[in-house]
């Protein structure tokens, strides 16, 4: 169950990537880590620095996406974040977005949700 777990976390990571840079992001990073946390994907566009979570889902059975990102989970991210721009000052602008991802037979939908601090 866990294997299956994580080629669908990847799955839904690579079509995360996809629609980000048709978006006109820039990936900086991948799977981020600091210390047991990271966030999935960072990247840059308009002079705005993104940190994403991206939660994926093949079925109905444990709700949609983006409900399993909840308060703990947004601090989580703006945790990682803090420690990235100590590291990286020169960021000014950021923005906490989620990407919900659904992977059902041959469709993909995904929802994206910015700004989340």
């Amino acid at each position: 169950m866990k294997q299956a777990n994580l080629h669908t976390g990847k799955l839904g990571e690579e079509e995360a990537i996809k629609f980000l840079e048709n978006l006109g992001h820039r990936i900086l990073h991948r799977n981020w880590k600091y210390f047991r946390k990271e966030i999935d994907i960072i990247s840059c566009c308009n002079e705005v620095l993104h940190f994403t979570e991206v939660k994926t889902r093949t079925g109905d059975g444990f709700g949609s996406p983006e409900s399993a990102v909840n308060t703990k989970k947004i601090q989580h991210i703006q945790s990682v974040a803090a420690a990235f721009l100590e590291v990286h000052p020169q960021w000014k602008r950021i923005s906490f977005d989620v990407l919900a991802v659904e992977l059902k037979q041959d469709e993909i939908k995904i929802r994206h949700f910015q700004d989340l601090s």
